[in-house]
């Protein structure tokens, strides 16, 4: 090869136009990803569609504002909020807020009882006789009967009796005495009766698989008597051992009734066949104090702590010694370590293992539906209260607000709180749940 010595230009042949690679203006392959545009697409309709959706309402917004007296009572049953208040009983929709009647009513009640579609009124007169019971009816707020006497209910069991109390040192509880009527609630009557010699405790009892309660009477004779709620005919009697026979003493639970009971070596607790009045089992428990419902458990509570057992044989399942006491709620079992105020979490009442912490926390009576338990909390003592919800499957609550100034003596109902306030109303607050 010689070289060019003609003193011309020097020109390089790249062998394309205009100096430029070919795959500048005709790529061999692609210069964005294939998801990249369908990604975009998704994002652009993402923005569009929240766009169109409302925001979120506030967690708590009040629903109805009632006026209402310090000592006028109400109840909630069924979806209802019932309240006695300046001569009129009126009942309200807790979905809606709205007013479904009023009547006037001047019988002056400290508590309202509900039960077979009826609330019964029973006027607070120490010291004046009997003064009955009025009923009137849930649905329409008409008239329904008089009863000359007592009428209690056993919501659970869809019972009603009219009784004549003993008051004790333990209260007035289910110890009866003199007539004990079962009565119709559609028409007030009694469709049996039986006579109680001396006094007796008073407890329903499962039936059969399929059927309704029983009526079971505890006699001061230390017989107990089992009855057919239907027609008032003896099923069974069984000499039973003596006891503190009280509001608490003996307890339905797992389909049986506990007692507890002084036994040769020291307190026991005996577990009986509510169809049949069998025993089934006798455990000695010579620190327990109490038994109380547990799920699907009973509790035995004690110096020594919270003893659960399976009712069907006594047989011990779990055991909490830091725990003072338990109550069974509609979100599961609440246990306490150092009383009311001081709630330990909501448990399995099978394991006895925590679900939720509640410590610092204290439960609304009532129940919230779908597990939920409302809680309340206070920062500042007697100026800032906190609400929550404990939801099963979260450790702890989750906030929801905070409460007005003045609030208190909450109750709970599916998707609702309903408190009193300071200033002459009671609140109806809407709350929104959440899921875990």
């Amino acid at each position: 090869m010689s070289a060019d010595t003609s003193g011309g230009p020097v020109v390089i042949d790249l062998g394309l136009e205009r100096g430029e690679p070919e795959t500048y203006h005709r790529p061999e392959r692609r210069t964005t990803p294939l998801w990249f545009g369908p990604a975009i697409l998704a994002v652009l309709l993402l923005f569009s569609v929240a766009a169109s959706v409302p925001p979120a309402g506030p967690p708590l917004s009040a629903l109805l504002r009632v006026p209402i007296g310090p000592g006028d009572p109400h109840t909630l049953t069924g979806g209802r909020l019932v309240v006695q208040t300046a001569g009129e009983l009126t009942s309200y929709d807790l979905e809606t807020g709205d007013r479904q009647w009023r009547v006037a009513q001047d019988i002056p009640v400290y508590r309202l009882r509900t039960g077979g579609g009826l609330v019964l009124l029973r006027p607070w007169a120490p010291g004046q006789g009997e003064p009955g019971t009025t009923a009137v009816s849930l649905r329409t707020g008409a008239h329904a009967w008089r009863h000359e006497r007592n009428v209690i209910t056993f919501p659970a069991d869809d019972l009603m009796l009219a009784v004549e109390g003993v008051r004790s040192l333990s209260g007035s509880g289910r110890r009866v005495e003199k007539w004990v009527e079962m009565i119709d609630p559609a028409r007030g009557e009694a469709r049996w009766r039986l006579w109680v010699p001396s006094t007796a405790v008073l407890l329903a009892v499962p039936g059969p698989p399929g059927a309704g309660a029983r009526l079971l009477l505890v006699r001061d004779d230390l017989t107990a008597h089992l009855y057919d709620v239907e027609t008032g005919s003896p099923l069974a009697v069984r000499e039973m051992p003596p006891a503190n026979y009280d509001p608490e003493n003996p307890v339905v639970t797992g389909g049986l009734v506990l007692l507890r009971h002084p036994g040769p070596s020291g307190i026991e607790i005996s577990a009986y066949d509510p169809l049949t009045l069998r025993p089934m089992w006798t455990k000695p428990a010579p620190s327990i104090r109490e038994i109380q419902p547990c799920g699907p458990m009973a509790c035995l509570i004690g110096l020594d702590g919270v003893r659960a057992v399976d009712p069907a044989t006594g047989d011990q399942r779990w055991h909490r010694p830091g725990w003072r006491s338990v109550e069974d709620s509609g979100a599961g079992l609440i246990a306490y370590a150092d009383g009311p105020e001081s709630p330990t979490g909501v448990v399995d009442g099978a394991t006895g293992e925590l679900l939720v912490d509640l410590a610092g926390w204290r439960p609304v009576a009532g129940k919230a539906g779908g597990g939920d338990l409302l809680v309340t909390r206070e920062i500042d003592p007697g100026s800032r209260t906190m609400i929550a919800v404990a939801v099963p499957g979260l450790p702890k609550p989750r906030l929801l607000a905070e409460l007005p100034p003045g609030t208190g003596e909450c109750q709970s109902a599916p998707k609702r709180l309903i408190c009193r306030s300071v200033y002459g109303e009671l609140v109806v607050w809407a709350y929104r749940p959440f899921t875990a």
